[in-house]
């Protein structure tokens, strides 16, 4: 009977690990593609000419612990939250918003993130954010809040602006779609940023986004 009993056991894990393996696993970026626009901003025509901003320091990114995880974390109900297994981030949540946020930081500023580089005393737009929500409901929503700053560094006066932003971009069913809507949301945001980077740059009084 012990016998036995071991080998149902050990038969019963088998199968266990076995449908474990079995499921596959899916890793998802929140940088956009390149080539594509996340955030459905026209690109400059041809032969356009753009002025460049301010090279721009972005520090890292922080997030809500609920939320930083391997897993995708998507909302359930009212109340409940899922952590889902199969479904994962390329890298920490914190490490992927911040270089989404970077790419599209610098195809709005038509500049360079130069955080890491040597410093030097030429002005300097320096850039922090802080993500406060991180929602994703699959078929509905992604949606972030979070607070921002951008501070000129070496420039004629010290300026700084604070603000916050809530971004809500409805999404379709499936975990592609509600990554594609964290990346929308990302693009929104940086835009925001920008403008209010670009008016710092420029001398101007830069304004938070309307709530």
């Amino acid at each position: 009977m012990i016998r036995t009993a071991r080998h149902l056991w050990v038969t019963a894990a088998g199968l266990l690990l076995a449908a474990c393996a079995s499921a596959p696993l899916h890793y998802y970026t929140l940088v956009a593609p390149a080539d594509e626009s996340a955030g459905g901003l026209v690109a400059p025509a041809a032969g356009a000419s753009v002025a460049p901003s301010l090279p721009f320091e972005l520090l890292p990114v922080g997030v809500p612990a609920q939320v930083d995880q391997p897993q995708l974390v998507v909302r359930e109900g009212g109340q409940g939250v899922a952590l889902l297994g199969s479904e994962r981030w390329i890298a920490p949540l914190g490490d992927e918003v911040r270089s989404a946020l970077s790419a599209d930081l610098a195809r709005e500023l038509h500049s360079a993130d130069v955080s890491g580089l040597p410093g030097n005393d030429k002005p300097l737009l320096r850039i922090k954010l802080d993500v406060r929500r991180f929602d994703s409901a699959p078929g509905s929503y992604a949606l972030i809040e979070a607070a921002w700053s951008v501070r000129l560094l070496h420039g004629a006066r010290a300026a700084t602006l604070a603000c916050t932003s809530r971004v809500n971009e409805a999404v379709g069913p499936g975990y592609p779609a509600l990554v594609q809507g964290h990346q929308r949301a990302i693009a929104r945001l940086a835009a925001q940023i920008a403008s209010a980077a670009r008016a710092l740059g420029e001398g101007q009084a830069p304004a938070c986004p309307p709530g």
